[in-house]
């Protein structure tokens, strides 16, 4: 009695121990390394001429991955190119004409300066001659009276002559003015339709967005391709990892928590985390067929609610590479 009493005791401090350490600590096998990887798609429509990598090839960022037939689009590009000269040489003959129509306003109001002065000078001859006859009558003859009403009238018709021909003048440079201003709106039009198809051009040359792997190469020469459809995969190597707690394990976890990890694939490795965020809906609220717990069949079963985990470091060894999808097991230190 007394060996079985030393063992009960035995047990129960052990099981309490177990409990005390055990509470601080949640673990899942539910987990697996994660990773957003990039789908790499043209934006341009075209026949495909290159594919410069292969499958599980190491590329970077800027890497030239697909190269389209860029005929099409370099035929655009010399086009609004050359319709951007033509917008320059419309602007520059636009400012030609406005230092020509500056020159003939300055011109006419010239003229009408030198008209309104013989118009003055007609009419205060005219007004002399009648101020003289007034006077005396055989100071001036009616002739040289007809002769300064005569020149005071057609001073007056020259004076309204070059105030047309300046309004006319200030008319021309107005707009010369607006011309200038609509070649101008014509070149920067011209100027962004080099740039929409210098970019366009661009997109035939289908490049890596970030650091990875290839995978899931589905392009080869000759195939012809649209705008969106899918051609390859970048996997990044900054991964994380996505561990599905049960809904009942969540009480203490929280961000920033020191988590321990596992990978299948390599049982030597050992790798540290934090706990990044909690989704905020389990897993199975995101199925195309969510359950539906009004129905009259439901059966109560535990969630699993998504945890991200980021790494604190990647494996130094290039060989060990972490591949989206691999199995991990995650402990949590929920308390210190």
């Amino acid at each position: 009695m007394g060996g079985l009493a030393l063992a009960a005791i035995v047990i129960a401090v052990g099981g309490a121990l177990w409990w005390r350490h055990s509470r601080n600590y949640e673990k899942t096998d539910d987990a697996f390394v994660d990773v957003t990887a990039q789908r790499v798609a043209a934006q341009v429509p075209g026949r495909v001429v290159r594919v410069l990598v292969n499958d599980n090839q190491d590329v970077r960022a800027g890497d030239v991955l697909v190269e389209l037939d860029p005929a099409d689009f370099q035929a655009r590009v010399d086009q609004a190119q050359a319709g951007a000269a033509q917008a320059e040489a419309q602007r520059a003959e636009a400012e030609a004409q406005q230092a020509v129509v500056e020159a003939q306003r300055e011109q006419a109001r010239a003229g009408e300066e030198v008209a309104a002065a013989n118009a003055t000078n007609a009419a205060n001859d005219l007004r002399r001659f009648r101020e003289l006859r007034a006077a005396s009558a055989g100071a001036v003859s009616p002739q040289q009276l007809d002769r300064a009403a005569a020149a005071a009238a057609s001073s007056a018709a020259q004076l309204e002559a070059a105030h047309k021909s300046a309004a006319a003048a200030d008319a021309q440079v107005r707009h010369a003015a607006r011309q200038i201003e609509a070649a101008q709106a014509a070149g920067k039009s011209a100027a962004a339709q080099v740039a929409q198809a210098e970019l366009m051009l661009s997109y035939a040359r289908i490049k890596a967005a970030v650091d990875g792997r290839v995978a899931r190469n589905t392009v080869a020469p000759g195939n012809y391709v649209q705008p969106g459809a899918d051609l390859m995969a970048i996997v990044p190597r900054a991964v994380h990892v996505t561990a599905n707690f049960k809904e009942t394990q969540l009480k203490a976890v929280r961000p920033g928590q020191a988590v321990k990890i596992k990978v299948d694939s390599f049982p030597a490795l050992q790798l540290t985390g934090r706990i990044d965020s909690v989704q905020p809906a389990s897993g199975q609220v995101f199925d195309l067929l969510p359950s539906q717990n009004a129905a009259g069949n439901w059966v109560k079963v535990v969630q699993r609610v998504p945890v991200k985990i980021t790494l604190d470091q990647l494996p130094a060894d290039p060989a060990v590479w972490l591949a989206p999808g691999m199995s991990v097991e995650v402990t949590v230190t929920v308390r210190p």
